[in-house]
């Protein structure tokens, strides 16, 4: 696995759009203040021409140009890190026109989103052997002040720390329409539920991989799911998945683990960490997200944490796809450290 150096102090921020772009608020406002405060840290910016346009159905512009775009963010030798402006509804479409095998062979760089980004977070990794980091959009940096959450996912960038702790509380509903750079809003306490462990507690050691369980569920099969031999190259290591849903209902995810663990995707599965639902709660037909995860994957008899803090209930823990990590959880506490090899 590749992992790239760090963002220096004075290094260059690239941004990009290859799902939504920042052409509405609270983005335009949240993209402004981000501006400015990662400015003031001392870094420069550029922008790929779609980050503030909104021309295409779920994305910021035509899926070729953006794959374009992106290609040349990647491969220009002036931007350190790219951050993604969004997450959106059809990135899929843009993963075509991503130049992976450029990008396995160019000097790696951290890319970091969510949501719309697994298409490169996890593509990345098992594409490219390149690690990505599956965290905040760059908006989230204009969130005034700053949660942890923030500044852990910059600090992954910078190099800076070399671990991330779970959060003690967690936001079920925003308060954006009121004021675009408020922070969250953490009105709930963090409890996880542990299934395969005896205790509230697991240890695991593996490789993290995964993201947004809605999109892994649509590359599922296509040309891109080189999955199996992603598992066979790190089966030594064994795989630890991550994975979070935002559309899907508790029947939708029932249904896209079966066809996941069908496909052997969980052939090397050393554990599991889910992330709050954002239908978290929800119940369909007496199904509910608990008794979806458990009973599709519930068997293969792994370490499996559900409402960890991933995903699009924040605050998120910043998840670098592809490395390798130690994972200590205990009642409602979870540290991940990285090892970068």
């Amino acid at each position: 696995m590749r992992y790239p150096e760090p963002l220096k102090k004075n290094g260059t921020i690239g941004l990009v759009a290859p799902s939504y772009g920042c052409a509405t608020e609270p983005y335009i406002t949240r993209l402004e203040a981000a501006l400015r405060e990662a400015r003031r840290l001392g870094f420069s910016i550029t922008e790929a021409p779609h980050v503030r346009l909104d021309e295409a159905f779920g994305r910021s512009g035509p899926a070729d140009v953006l794959g374009e775009e992106l290609n040349r963010a990647y491969l220009s030798p002036d931007n350190g890190a790219l951050i993604s402006v969004g997450g959106g509804e059809l990135m899929c479409e843009v993963v075509p026109y991503i130049d992976f095998e450029a990008i396995a062979a160019a000097r790696p760089k951290w890319y970091m989103g969510f949501s719309d980004n697994t298409n490169f977070t996890f593509l990345s990794a098992t594409l490219a052997d390149t690690a990505a980091i599956y965290g905040p959009c760059f908006p989230a940096l204009g969130i005034t002040p700053w949660h942890k959450s923030i500044t852990d996912a910059v600090g992954l960038l910078t190099g800076e720390i070399s671990s991330v702790k779970s959060y003690p509380s967690w936001e079920l509903f925003d308060t954006e329409g009121e004021d675009p750079l408020a922070p969250y809003n953490l009105t709930e306490k963090t409890e996880y539920r542990y299934f395969n462990t005896g205790w509230r507690e697991a240890r695991l050691e593996g490789r993290l991989i995964g993201g947004c369980g809605d999109i892994l569920f649509t590359l599922l099969g296509t040309r891109f799911d080189r999955v199996r031999e992603f598992n066979e190259r790190y089966a030594q290591d064994g795989i630890i998945w991550f994975l979070e849903f935002c559309d899907l209902h508790p029947m939708d995810v029932r249904r896209a683990l079966w066809a996941m663990r069908e496909a052997g995707w969980f052939s090397k599965a050393k554990g599991f960490l889910i992330g709050r639902p954002l239908h978290f709660g929800e119940e369909q037909l007496g199904l509910n997200m608990y008794e979806a995860v458990y009973g599709a994957i519930g068997s293969l008899g792994v370490p499996m944490i559900e409402d960890v803090d991933i995903g699009h209930l924040p605050p998120m823990l910043p998840i670098i796809s592809g490395a390798k990590a130690e994972i200590r959880a205990e009642e409602n506490e979870l540290e991940i450290k990285y090892l970068f090899r």
